[in-house]
């Protein structure tokens, strides 16, 4: 579970592990990390601490050779790290190119490199299940639809690195297609994080289920899809 140690990563870990599952707890820094795993664990979770900053390429093959040589294989991946950098008071114009290139840095290029990484492992499991945290803001329905809640809110490096990684998803589920394999986007909601500088109209623990309704998705489940609470949205 990659950015793990607050807001909605930290809550889709504890309630994986609540489920059962052995979760894998990444951070940026190792104290980070180990601080929010002994959080869960102090209420009797099976969480471990992992350090890892996904722009990183030695963080990112570290933990693949830490996994391989631990478990042998990983059964969920859940791309939670991301970024919103964009200056909300500027037009989408008039947003930075250093902007756009950190935001695709770690909203973007890094989900796709962990996933490279670690699909070996994946793949070695009997049915993994990828989780890719993305937005409504990633929708191009919603975007260009004036009936809809954000077509007033136009954030650009992070909605199109959003974008991007719904386009990202949709092409590995289709390579994974004749696999148990599964491969989701998801929209936690509006929810009360700092990104959203605590607005928003959704709980923490609400906006975590999205992700963990993916990661536990049975084997009828649906996989290249994009969702939130279970309903389909508009890509």
């Amino acid at each position: 579970m990659t950015g793990a140690t607050r807001g909605i990563g930290f809550e889709t870990c504890r309630q994986l592990a609540q489920a059962g599952v052995l979760v894998l707890l990444a951070g940026r820094s190792a104290a980070s990390a180990v601080k929010a795993a002994d959080e869960l664990r102090a209420q009797g979770l099976a969480v471990e601490p992992v350090t890892l900053d996904v722009t990183n390429a030695g963080h990112i093959a570290t933990v693949v050779a830490d996994i391989q040589s631990r478990f042998g294989r990983l059964d969920i991946l859940v791309n939670n790290a991301g970024v919103l950098l964009d200056d909300v008071a500027r037009p989408p114009s008039r947003q930075t190119l250093a902007c756009w290139r950190e935001t695709f840095d770690t909203n973007l290029f890094a989900v796709v490199e962990v996933t490279q990484a670690l699909l070996p492992l994946l793949r070695a499991a009997p049915s993994a299940r990828i989780v890719n945290v993305s937005s409504q803001l990633g929708s191009f329905g919603l975007h260009t639809d004036p009936a809809s809640p954000i077509y007033g809110v136009k954030i650009p490096a992070y909605d199109a690195s959003k974008s991007a990684v719904n386009a990202w998803t949709v092409h590995l589920a289709y390579e994974l297609k004749d696999t148990p394999h599964k491969v989701n986007a998801i929209h936690p909601g509006y929810v009360q994080t700092d990104m959203n500088r605590g607005a928003g109209d959704l709980s923490i623990a609400d906006g975590a289920k999205s992700s963990v309704q993916m990661a536990l998705l049975p084997d009828d489940g649906p996989s290249g899809s994009f969702t939130h609470l279970g309903q389909t949205l508009p890509w």
